[in-house]
């Protein structure tokens, strides 16, 4: 089945001829029609739906009520359009599963009208325009209407889950959100707003997307499905870089490192649990006879692994890691939104066994600090993102000062959200949140304590007696998705430029350190030779050797952000020096070339390097955009 929907101020139809030998049976009145401030939805049946129609049936519903409650849509026309397909089902089978959709949304509280089945028609409607008023979707058979029906009622019991949320200060003290002082937290208050009205639709482009095409880092891809991007030789290096370097870290801290497929069988039991415990955001892949997932997360190949292994308590706190390149989730269309949400993502996924609750929140403190330390090192502090914790009453009865303790590690408030019961599959969680400039937030460091999933999979150890148990599991990513901190670094830097304060990346992020510029083509020896000791020294640097006046070119180079600016003249030539434009206190100085490698080697120790990824000569760059 294919869908268009069209979110509409209305739409009117008339019928003109048959379209059919046989249309349906119509009366007068239905010969023409006409609903405002209504959702349009054309649908083609294709000749797949006849092999399940009532799983179509109930796919289709899902997907209309999920546009009509992010339009706020109560009016559906459900309108039959045979040119969305070249493959259409049989006319009798195509009007029933009409009628059926028809009547299911009546049943679910909506004004319904249906177009007659079978007719040329004339129509006229009014497109509202704004950024979720036109939609498509395709609905393929499979997946079984069960797993929709109960993905539909898991979403609207997640909905109806009561949250009380509070405020703790480092001092302890517990503040329901709408009664705490703001003042001085600004941007937590934003936060807060944000997580309880949880508007996720992207309404306006963010900041950083205007960044991020300007640096020719990363681009929509429009061969690919919404979601998707495609990343520039900058926007790969520093993509690269950061998995790198949040690799290290985790490996360091005591991971082993593992890679797990990508794809997994939709019927295999302890997945199909899983699966359940989730909207219906799935990509959905079909091998011969056989239907697959696309994963979100590590979760399940790392569970697969911990389930054939033989592990003692010895062996505990167990950690195993993973650089997913790509997770997948089909987020909905209105809520993408260039770096920050995406239906294929980079998720760094650690995943610890831990043999009891007492080891699991050592294990949750640990990974919390581990998560600063990453932040730390990509140029985000506290100052720059919130903290949600999120637990059950009895928990936090029970944990009370474990809970205040990870309040003062952060040195500021943090957000709690608290349950009388817990729905989900963990017992604890945090997460440090981006607000951007557009007051949205986005998850990047979090932690989970999981209480379910070893159960399910079938994880045990031995403990001291060489009993089988089933331990906890902790999930962890101390970063977020890869992309997530693309977009942070970006959105804070937006901010930054709004204060007119120079953006920058941080240095060992910089695609390019240092831009050598010569003053005429007579010292450009002498730039390459200055250019080839940096590269000796593992810094990126390039010679910007084109026809421009110098002033264009330094102009150039501060427009891309490049950290060092080094102008170099006959006076640099003869006496074997650099003059050095530095863009983070905007000084200028004259220096020795040895003097300038220590002061880069000296910022940018400890973290990981890449090679230049243009070439060496600005002449023989390429234009990515425009």
């Amino acid at each position: 089945m294919r869908m268009l929907l069209i979110h509409s101020d209305y739409l009117e139809y008339e019928v003109k001829d048959r379209a059919l030998k046989n249309p349906e049976p119509i009366s007068e009145e239905q010969k023409k029609g006409r609903l405002d401030e209504v959702l349009a939805v054309f649908i083609s049946v294709e000749k797949v739906d006849e092999v399940n129609s009532e799983e179509v049936i109930g796919k289709a519903i899902f997907e209309i009520e999920d546009v009509a409650r992010q339009v706020k849509a109560e009016r559906i026309f459900v309108y039959p359009f045979a040119h969305l397909s070249s493959e259409l089902a049989k006319p009798d089978v195509a009007l029933e599963i009409l009628k059926k959709i028809e009547e299911k949304l009546k049943e679910r509280g909506y004004e319904v009208k249906r177009a007659p089945f079978g007719y040329y028609k004339a129509f006229r409607l009014s497109c509202k325009g704004h950024p979720l008023a036109e939609l498509s979707r395709t609905i393929v058979p499979g997946e079984g209407v069960a797993r929709e029906e109960r993905n539909i009622a898991l979403e609207k019991e997640e909905k109806e889950l009561v949250s009380y949320w509070y405020i703790l200060t480092p001092e302890g003290e517990l503040i329901e959100a709408d009664k705490f002082d703001f003042t001085g937290h600004e941007n937590l208050k934003k936060f807060v707003n944000y997580e309880i009205h949880k508007n996720r639709i992207a309404d306006k482009e963010p900041p950083h997307v205007r960044l991020m095409l300007e640096q020719e880092l990363v681009d929509y891809e429009p061969g690919s499905d919404a979601g998707n991007l495609r990343y520039y030789p900058k926007g790969r290096l520093i993509k690269g870089l950061l998995e790198q370097y949040v690799t290290e870290k985790v490996v360091e801290y005591g991971a082993m490192e593992v890679e797990t497929p990508i794809m997994y069988d939709f019927e295999h039991p302890a997945l199909e649990k899983y699966l359940n415990r989730f909207p219906a955001r799935q990509y959905v892949v079909k091998s011969g006879d056989k239907k697959f997932f696309l994963r979100f997360a590590a979760c399940f190949g790392q569970f697969l692994i911990k389930k054939d292994a033989t592990i003692s308590y010895r062996h505990l706190p167990l950690r195993m890691y993973e650089l997913t390149r790509y997770s997948f989730r089909r987020e909905k269309s209105g809520e993408l939104s260039g770096l920050r949400r995406l239906r294929a993502f980079t998720m760094p996924d650690m995943h610890t066994v831990a043999k009891d609750l007492r080891q699991a929140m050592d294990e949750f403190k640990k990974q919390y600090k581990l998560s600063m330390e990453v932040l730390k090192g990509v140029g985000l502090t506290p100052d720059d993102y919130e903290v949600a914790i999120r637990f059950t009453r009895d928990f936090w009865e029970a944990n009370r000062d474990f809970i205040v303790e990870l309040t003062r590690i952060i040195g500021k408030p943090v957000l709690i959200e608290m349950w009388d019961q817990r729905f989900f599959y963990f017992i604890l969680k945090f997460e440090f949140n981006f607000v951007d400039n557009l007051d949205k937030a986005a998850a990047l460091s979090t932690v989970q304590i999981d209480v379910e999933n070893a159960e399910r999979f079938g994880i045990t150890y031995y403990d001291e007696e060489g009993k089988e148990q089933y331990p906890l599991i902790l999930h962890c990513s101390p970063s977020g998705a890869i992309e997530r901190v693309m977009y942070a670094i970006l959105e804070k830097q937006a901010k930054l430029q709004a204060q007119g304060v120079k953006p920058m990346f941080p240095l060992w992020l910089s695609p390019i350190q240092v831009r050598v510029i010569p003053v005429s083509e007579d010292v450009l020896d002498y730039a390459l030779y200055v250019a080839g000791k940096l590269e000796g020294a593992k810094i990126r640097a390039d010679v910007d050797d084109t026809n421009d006046r110098l002033n264009k070119k330094i102009r150039k180079a501060e427009k891309e952000w490049v950290p060092y600016i080094i102008v170099v003249g006959k006076n640099e030539k003869e006496q074997n020096t650099v003059t050095v434009r530095r863009r983070e206190d905007s000084k200028q100085l004259e220096m020795q070339l040895e003097d300038l490698i220590r002061e880069i080697k000296q910022k940018t120790e400890g973290f990981p390097y890449k090679p230049r990824p243009l070439p060496l000569l600005l002449s023989r760059r390429p234009r990515f955009r425009g």
